[in-house]
């Protein structure tokens, strides 16, 4: 039983956790099914559901574009914040509408930051044995069965190997129209086999700030060709509602989704969809 929570405490990328059967996962499981702290979160997120039907939207990825990228246009914009996003917060001026962070090492190591996030925030639940519940927090799940796309964002979001395509889901749920991408560079410094677990040993130059996987910290080295499999799903289902995903990262290297030029975008008022047409 040890090795067994030993184990579930870890970090697993999900291809090993593919391999390792679903057997590993069963307390997860079942806590999901029956526990109150995910019937609490599943009933916050339901009251979600739609409440931005029509509108646009932007995901705020984490790349050092953003340093190149006028945010305070977003004042007034509904955003989504991932992981570490934060460390932005007070050069902003403002925090993100919504907050997702699905990664177990990334909540795990910081947990205390996370809860203080004054948004909504939706969490995997594969890391809800390491943050504290907090009453705008809402939990999510990965069912690790492949790769697919969710509509109902309190059954399930798949992490797609990327913490940007959850949040494509939650905002599917929400019902946005349109999501506007920035800050999603999808390039790397970093080398090694995708998805092994590496500890920093420097600053670091693949996010806007150098502390963002400072000295010290534990993370995963990107998996970009599975990432942009789960994007290319993404764009599927949202064209076949009607729905858009655009890219206005400054120079990213993303060739998933249309272009727009950043600045262009707020020639139309916030949340209105920008008309854009291929």
């Amino acid at each position: 039983m040890k090795a067994l929570k030993s184990v579930l405490k870890q970090s697993l990328p999900t291809w090993i956790r593919v391999k390792l059967g679903r057997s590993i996962l069963l307390p997860y499981d079942v806590s999901w099914y029956l526990g109150s702290k995910s019937w609490m979160g599943r009933q916050r997120l339901a009251a979600l559901k739609n409440r931005h039907q029509g509108e646009r939207c932007f995901i705020i990825g984490n790349g050092p574009s953003l340093r190149k990228t006028d945010l305070s246009r977003l004042r007034e914009e509904v955003t989504f914040g991932l992981n570490r996003i934060y460390l932005l917060f007070d050069q902003m001026g403002f925090s993100t509408t919504y907050y997702v962070a699905v990664n177990r090492m990334v909540i795990e190591q910081c947990a205390q930051e996370i809860a203080k996030i004054s948004a909504p925030k939706f969490i995997s639940w594969w890391a809800h044995d390491v943050i504290g519940l907090t009453s705008d927090m809402m939990f999510v799940r990965d069912p690790y069965r492949g790769l697919g796309f969710s509509t109902d964002a309190t059954r399930a979001v798949w992490e797609g190997h990327t913490v940007t395509y959850a949040a494509m889901q939650i905002a599917y749920y929400l019902g946005f129209q349109q999501v506007i991408l920035i800050g999603v560079d999808h390039s790397y410094q970093a080398k090694g086999n995708p998805d092994t677990t590496v500890v920093s040993t420097g600053s670091d130059p693949n996010h806007f700030d150098p502390n963002y996987f400072g000295k010290g910290f534990r993370w995963q080295l990107p998996n970009l060709a599975s990432s942009e499999e789960a994007y290319i799903l993404a764009k599927i289902r949202y064209e076949q509602a009607g729905r858009q995903i655009l890219d206005a990262t400054v120079g990213g290297k993303l060739l998933v989704f249309p272009k727009v030029r950043f600045e262009e975008i707020f020639a139309t008022p916030p949340r209105s969809p920008y008309p854009f047409s291929v």
